[in-house]
């Protein structure tokens, strides 16, 4: 049996990691309940400590609150502010990293937008160099 987990971080980030996913995409709402602590454990196969530090995690970033004998739910504004912290982290850590190997590679933005809208995979030309559509300092 292959494991679901990446054996890169601990699993109650990951159990974390999948939760901010369902919010972000709009799978679970804010005011919903997650699932339980115990069920969820079982479903992953995985201690219902490592699922429990998983929701303590959504607890501390202000994006989950319990409810004595009724749950872990959702707070309100939990998404926003993950859209908010994502985007930031994404242009500020990842898009950096991503446009320098885009230059590198002598992917221009135009191809990516006409990759996007296709669906298809990208054709580069042979020699990126010798393209129309690289422009030339005058």
């Amino acid at each position: 049996m292959e494991s679901m987990w990446d054996e890169s971080q601990p699993i109650y980030r990951q159990v974390r990691d999948m939760i901010v996913d369902m919010i972000l995409d709009g799978r679970i709402k804010e005011g919903d309940s997650l699932p339980s602590v115990r069920g969820l454990a079982a479903e992953f196969r995985v201690n219902h400590l490592t699922v429990l530090k998983g929701y303590h995690e959504l607890v501390n970033e202000g994006l989950a609150e319990p409810k004595r004998g009724r749950g872990m739910f959702i707070v309100a504004g939990a998404r926003g502010r993950l859209l908010k912290r994502e985007r930031d982290k994404f242009l500020n850590e990842e898009w950096p990293r991503v446009r320098t190997r885009m230059d590198r590679l002598s992917i221009r933005p135009p191809e990516l937008l006409a990759v996007r809208a296709s669906g298809a995979s990208a054709e580069l030309p042979a020699n990126p160099d010798s393209s129309n559509d690289v422009e030339e300092e005058s």
